[in-house]
């Protein structure tokens, strides 16, 4: 079945049909990375997005059911240059055509995602429709696409009820995955399957108790934590900080998340009271930028975002270079930062944009990018490492305060 994708400067390309029957009107971003489609598609950051793969061949290693990022996948719409329909992977539990089709996710293949990628990079991004009506009115649509935002769309990507996940567990026993339909086959009835090796984790633990305010986490993020034996307990992004503080974590995680962060302005309101404690506290992503407007600076728009497995950053501690995973389209404004209260810790070498803050005389650091990194390098792990450090500093007492480079520097 032909499928057409309609751009918001009236650009059309067609293609074939893909994954569900449906028309759709989303934001059209792109990913650069090579592997890791899946991640990407169950990444709730990309919530009120339709997502473009800018590598050629997508689908070719099936879905691995259990290296899903949450229950279900986010992207409004999929946009491939060639779908792998027959996946060769012993690990794979369905083919992602099946994937799509059941999580009612529409897509388009067989078009140049070279010259999409271009347009959007040359003119920011755009809206844009899928459909498969051959019929279409230009005239109508481009009204429409126009007029489309993606709204609060955290309060759809959040869990919807605060879960613990402990370090003597199974990953399918913690949280949102127990118990739920993403560890079935390729039928995905119900019922839980038996898990593989890969994904038991048995840790003694640390004694640590982290609150991870959830804006639309991906899992790995809790996971990293429970991994190096926190108990992670988990809340909905309208959480009060006053239920936060009051069951005494010694730490505190702000994950990432979909959309634009001064949209989320009742979020901003309660981190800017966990600020005002004493509670080690570490950002990613969109919590890296609601934080950063909690305490007064600012955020603007990208012309078309860093979406992908391969942005290199700086430390300006160290000088070192890692290579990042990162997925967002907005990011803090240094030139309205005030230096009494937070300095730039990290930078994004490729446009010099903000890639991370250290928070003056106060034990919070916050990142841009994706420490977690799934997909996408592993570099940045240690960044979870400090925090860890920096909340057992706290607990014994130990000052911990200070710059850059005493709360984030190379890791061994």
């Amino acid at each position: 079945m032909k499928a057409f994708l309609v751009l918001e400067d009236g650009t059309v390309f067609e293609g074939l049909h893909i994954g569900a029957c449906k028309e759709v009107i989303s934001e059209i971003v792109f990913n650069t990375s090579m592997a890791g489609y899946l991640e990407v598609l169950t990444d709730p950051s990309y919530a009120g997005q339709a997502v473009c793969m800018t590598y050629p061949l997508i689908g070719n290693y099936g879905v691995c059911l259990e290296d899903m990022e949450s229950r279900k996948p986010w992207p409004d719409g999929f946009i491939v240059r060639e779908l792998s329909r027959i996946p060769s992977n012993f690990r794979s539990d369905c083919s992602i055509q099946e994937f799509l089709e059941k999580n009612d996710v529409p897509g388009i293949a067989g078009i140049d995602t070279r010259a999409l990628t271009r347009i959007l990079r040359e003119k920011g991004t755009m809206n844009g429709m899928i459909t498969t009506d051959e019929n279409y009115k230009l005239d109508e649509i481009l009204p429409k696409l126009k007029a489309y935002t993606t709204g609060k769309v955290v309060e759809k990507a959040t869990c919807q009820e605060k879960y613990t996940l402990t370090p003597s567990k199974t990953l399918a026993d913690n949280g949102p995955f127990s118990g739920s339909s993403v560890f079935n086959r390729a039928g995905f009835e119900a019922g839980k399957r038996e898990m593989r090796p890969s994904m038991v984790r048995e840790l003694n633990g640390t004694g640590l108790k982290v609150a991870v305010l959830d804006l639309g986490a991906k899992a790995n993020i809790a996971h990293s934590l429970a991994q190096r034996g926190c108990e992670v307990t988990v809340y909905p992004a309208w959480t009060k900080a006053e239920e936060i503080i009051g069951d005494a974590p010694d730490g505190i995680m702000l994950s990432n998340g979909p959309g634009d962060p001064k949209e989320c302005t009742s979020i901003i309101a309660e981190i800017k009271k966990l600020y005002d404690t004493d509670i080690p506290i570490f950002a990613i992503c969109l919590g890296h930028q609601l934080m950063a407007l909690a305490t007064g600076a600012d955020t603007y728009k990208l012309k078309y975002g860093h979406r992908g497995g391969n942005h290199p950053v700086k430390d300006l501690a160290t000088g070192r270079v890692y290579i990042s995973s990162q997925n967002h389209g907005y990011v803090v404004d240094t030139d309205k930062l005030d230096a009494k209260v937070a300095v730039p810790a990290f930078i994004n070498v490729n446009d010099g944009t903000n890639e991370g803050l250290s928070y003056t005389g106060k034990n919070i650091f916050t990142v841009q990018y994706h420490p977690e990194a799934c997909p996408g390098p592993q570099d940045s792990g240690y960044l979870f490492d400090r925090f860890i450090n920096m909340m057992r500093g706290e607990k014994q007492g130990v000052p911990t305060q200070g710059s850059s480079s005493s709360l984030i520097k190379e890791g061994k």
